[in-house]
């Protein structure tokens, strides 16, 4: 039987109370950084003071390489979460995305759960989401502009959580035509649209097939931070399923990999999925990524310590970073990753 809308509202409160604990994390897989290590340089010349990580993100100036990443909306929770974290990435000049906005199609109801991130933060970018097996379901393209114009989106994200859909009571692990769809997607959008994953990571090889497809942005949102086949799980006392829960490409291996693609595709590479702190940016640009995102930190942040605790963690977080950037003589982000990283077990 298929959801109603107030049942997807119940599901995403559920979602978020999951997300603002810590058991919902990977048991046994990690995001691949620790495998790597940054090469010392002695003679550093670098200014640290002159440090500067002011970029574009798809026309848009942003003062960090870094989106508070797409989590909550259609509820009454998400609206003031939502209000909050539009205000810190308007402070720190950063990109925002919405959660799905798969219940918007449904109704009206929580419509200014999604609105307020614009009132709060005119001039950021800000990005849509929909679920891919949304984009597979609704044949009219009308609908995915109409909540892409509800939010005045400077981007849209289309998900894929395949995982999850099989995991979640209700699902719709219903992908086929995707492809299709997407490319048809992106010639009636009149803005970019970024395919990301939700923690399981996007391969080389789907991501080739994006690509050749023209999305402009890839999100590989790979496994090391919230499990969202482990979300399903406790939503559903399934243990049956219990080994799924650690299932997905770290995000290191598919940030290495997909940023290959580079060489014959211009498009934006966003590197999420486990970005705790400073040294995963860090390893994440090292690696290829030219921005990088973070989702439940940021609303464990948030909860915790207000707008000025998220402004100050990701604020802090670049500080981190400015100081792996002085030591290993890396002027800027694009000579970060210059060969400045190197894997532990080539050490010896």
């Amino acid at each position: 039987m298929p959801e109603n809308s107030s049942s997807i509202s119940k599901r995403k409160k559920e979602h978020l109370d999951l997300c603002l604990s810590d058991k919902v994390s990977f048991r046994d897989k990690r995001n691949g950084f620790d495998n790597y290590e940054f090469k010392h340089y002695a003679i550093t010349e670098v200014d640290i003071s002159k440090i500067d990580f002011k970029t574009e993100f798809f026309g848009k100036k942003i003062n960090y390489p870094f989106l508070i990443s797409c989590m909550t909306g259609g509820t009454g929770e998400a609206e003031d979460i939502n209000a909050q974290l539009a205000i810190a990435a308007k402070q720190l000049n950063i990109p925002v995305g919405v959660g799905s906005q798969r219940q918007a199609l449904e109704n009206k109801q929580f419509h200014q759960s999604y609105k307020i991130i614009r009132k709060n933060a005119p001039g950021i970018p800000v990005i849509g989401n929909i679920g891919g097996s949304q984009l597979v379901k609704h044949k009219s393209l009308d609908k995915i502009k109409y909540i892409a114009g509800l939010i005045e989106a400077d981007a849209m994200a289309v998900h894929l959580n395949p995982l999850q859909e099989l995991m979640q009571e209700h699902g719709e692990p219903v992908f086929k035509g995707f492809l299709k769809g997407i490319e048809k997607l992106i010639k009636y959008l009149d803005i970019p649209v970024i395919v990301k994953e939700v923690g399981a990571g996007i391969s080389k090889s789907a991501a080739y097939k994006l690509l050749n497809a023209g999305v402009q942005g890839i999100d590989v949102a790979g496994a090391g931070g919230t499990s969202w086949a482990g979300v399903e799980i406790l939503r559903n006392n399934d243990d049956k399923n219990d080994k799924f829960w650690d299932w997905g490409l770290p995000t290191s291996y598919c940030i290495r990999t997909v940023s290959k693609l580079k060489d014959k595709y211009d498009f934006t590479l966003i590197g999420s999925g486990g970005i705790y702190d400073g040294f995963d940016i860090a390893k994440s640009l090292a690696l290829g990524a030219d921005i990088t995102a973070s989702a439940r930190i940021i609303l464990q942040e948030l909860n915790k310590s207000g707008i000025e605790g998220v402004v100050k963690l990701i604020e802090n977080w670049f500080e981190t970073v400015k100081k792996i950037m002085f030591l290993t003589g890396s002027g800027s982000v694009s000579e970060l990753n210059t060969n400045k990283i190197i894997r532990k077990e080539k050490y010896y």
